[in-house]
């Protein structure tokens, strides 16, 4: 039985033949269906130079997804912070937090969400893209909220205008850092799935009670894909697969329709790639997912669930969290 929160991870997905404002447009509805279902929050992750993804300026949707919702929290999985002078950061989340009190979630990452040379033209110099450098501008950021900035600078809003700080991450770097700041932390199940363990472990055995949290408290982003049969499910689940395997080509591409991916010449190779995105996750009819959520969770030990699905069609995504969280609630 699951009796965590369970939250949403979009990145508001532009289909083929679709416009990046129906993306946008097909996110908001999503964020308005998943908060009267009951979900906890709703994150949106920033990429940049990706033809499938529209959600490359997080604080810009998420203050018209706040403004779309009322009770759930609304956030941000993540800001990539190698990108943006954290100055910036704390004066567009102190201004959410300011316009949105109580409701607004900073999930700060250290890789940049795109390649390097995106990330050069985003910063517009190298200097800040080393990942060695991203403790000391997170540490900047969290000061421009406490006050605690040695130099100068007061981000207004930002001082005293405090949104919920959390680190995201993919690999043990990033687990070990939120433990030692006592900070909250996401792990990226979704396409980590072989880290996610010892990840935790390591925030766990790290953790430092801080004036943020007296415990460590753990989420667990995972695929989810619920339909009325597993088939079903797998058919939906597939343009995400192709996107993904598109992307690590170095080709990407608009989230195919259920078709187009299902008629996509794959290669062994491919299908291998594809069978392993798969694993772990919780794809298929509300059975098959609930008992996948369960064993994560059991395992995992996580204090929250961050489902993410990368669908076609905005009413196949609906539907998928609606079936997955009646599935949850009513076993």
């Amino acid at each position: 039985m699951i009796d965590v929160p369970l939250s949403v991870l979009d990145v508001a997905p532009v289909a083929a033949g679709a416009s990046s404002g129906d993306a946008l447009r097909a996110t908001t509805d999503l964020a308005r269906a998943v908060e009267r279902m009951g979900y906890h929050r709703f994150w949106v992750a920033e990429h940049h130079n990706m033809p499938a993804i529209a959600s490359s300026a997080p604080a810009v949707l998420i203050a018209h997804l706040a403004a779309a919702t009322s009770t759930m929290r609304i956030g941000s999985g993540g800001v990539m912070l190698p990108n943006h002078a954290p100055l910036v950061v704390a004066e567009q989340f102190g201004t959410l937090a300011a316009l949105h009190p109580g409701r607004i979630d900073l999930g700060i990452g250290r890789a940049p969400g795109t390649d390097q040379a995106t990330a050069l033209a985003l910063r517009r110099t190298v200097e800040g893209l080393s990942a060695e450098q991203f403790p000391q501008e997170l540490a900047e950021l969290i000061n421009m909220f406490t006050g605690e900035q040695p130099r100068r600078i007061v981000a207004t809003p930002g001082l005293g205008e405090s949104p919920v700080v959390w680190l995201l991450g993919s690999s043990g770097f990033s687990a070990q850092l939120a433990g030692i700041l006592g900070l909250p932390f996401s792990f990226a199940h979704h396409f980590s799935a072989a880290n996610t363990l010892p990840a935790l472990a390591l925030y766990r055995e790290s953790f430092r009670p801080s004036r943020w949290l007296e415990e460590p408290y753990a989420m667990v982003a995972v695929a989810t894909v619920c339909a009325d049969t597993d088939e079903r499910a797998r058919w939906l689940a597939r343009p995400s697969a192709l996107s993904f395997l598109r992307l690590r080509q170095g080709r990407p591409e608009a989230l195919a329709t259920p078709e187009e991916a299902a008629a996509y010449p794959y290669t062994d190779v491919e299908r291998e790639f594809m069978a392993e995105r798969w694993e772990g996750q919780a794809i298929g009819s509300p059975a098959t997912v609930r008992r996948a959520l369960e064993e994560l969770q059991a395992k995992t030990r996580a204090d929250e669930l961050m489902l993410t699905a990368l669908v076609y069609d905005v009413e196949d995504r609906v539907r998928s969290f609606e079936l997955a969280k009646k599935a949850i609630t009513e076993s």
